[in-house]
């Protein structure tokens, strides 16, 4: 049996905050010298973002009634809700401390840049209009998880951030925001049951799935159109075909473990295009 703690860090869903930060070094690869201090300090610090994050989301979102017995995903409430919110305090407190050590190299103006981040952490599940539950969850993940983390470790880097930069970390902010429309997708019941209003309960299943599909096509355009037309050879093809093969998928009604196991698998992918965009550019 997993412990309660690993299933709260949700594991499956790490690759997401992984992908942002490694597709940044793969382009900063392209015409510099990549700095792995500041690279390795960029990883931690997302790692603990989405840890501080996923804790948050399992603490409020249990307090206040928004998930039940019925969920599919991570039992709820397992942890004392005591706990859980000195885990989520902790965690988004370590998050910060790795934070400040970037306005070394970046400048204070990166204060405003980690507060955001902070407050995003929080407000996904919590604060007067949390963002998993008025249909902004996989917009959240957009900036979040791609805009923000590719570019702001790409400023690391080469104190920088071109139009290119942008395009591409629109195009895995949009893979990870296919990884929540999964979650979202496999919760439409007990989500509507409970007044969880996801871009999924409104959209329906066959919704769900188209706009799967249309959000890796969008993906592999802004890989192919921010990699300069060259398409960096099939790295574009993956969330193209992801978003294909997992559209049909849902179409067809998947069951909620299998739901889980596209969720798994979307992630994955992320970080497999991030990663060898990195390589190619650093062997290649």
């Amino acid at each position: 049996m997993k412990s309660p703690w690993i299933e709260a860090m949700r594991l499956r869903t790490l690759p997401v905050s992984l992908g942002g930060v490694i597709c940044a070094l793969g382009l900063t690869a392209v015409d510099a010298r990549i700095n792995w201090l500041w690279a390795t300090i960029c990883i931690v610090f997302a790692v603990l973002a989405q840890v501080a994050s996923n804790f948050a989301n399992e603490y409020f979102d249990y307090r206040d009634g928004i998930d039940d017995e019925n969920r599919v995903g991570p039992t709820r409430g397992a942890i004392p809700a005591r706990k859980m919110l000195c885990a989520t305090a902790c965690t988004l407190a370590a998050a910060c401390a790795v934070g400040l050590l970037t306005l070394i190299r970046g400048g204070w103006w990166l204060l405003p840049a980690g507060i955001a981040i902070a407050l995003g952490a929080l407000a996904y599940s919590a604060g007067p209009y949390p963002l998993s539950r008025h249909r902004l969850g996989e917009v959240a993940v957009v900036l979040f998880f791609g805009v923000i983390p590719v570019c702001l470790t790409y400023y690391l880097q080469t104190l920088t951030i071109p139009l290119w930069v942008l395009i591409n970390s629109v195009g895995i902010g949009l893979m990870g925001a296919m990884v929540i429309l999964v979650n979202n997708y496999r919760d439409i019941a007990s989500d509507t049951a409970t007044g969880k209003h996801t871009l999924s309960t409104t959209i329906g299943p066959q919704g769900s799935a188209l706009l799967y599909c249309a959000m890796g096509q969008l993906a592999a355009a802004c890989l192919w159109i921010g990699g300069g037309l060259d398409v960096w050879g099939f790295l574009p093809l993956l969330p193209a075909a992801l978003g294909f093969a997992g559209s049909y998928l849902l179409n067809k009604g998947m069951r909620p473990t299998d739901s889980t196991k596209l969720l798994a698998i979307t992630a994955m992918t992320l970080l497999l295009t991030s990663a060898l965009l990195l390589l190619t550019h650093l062997f290649i």
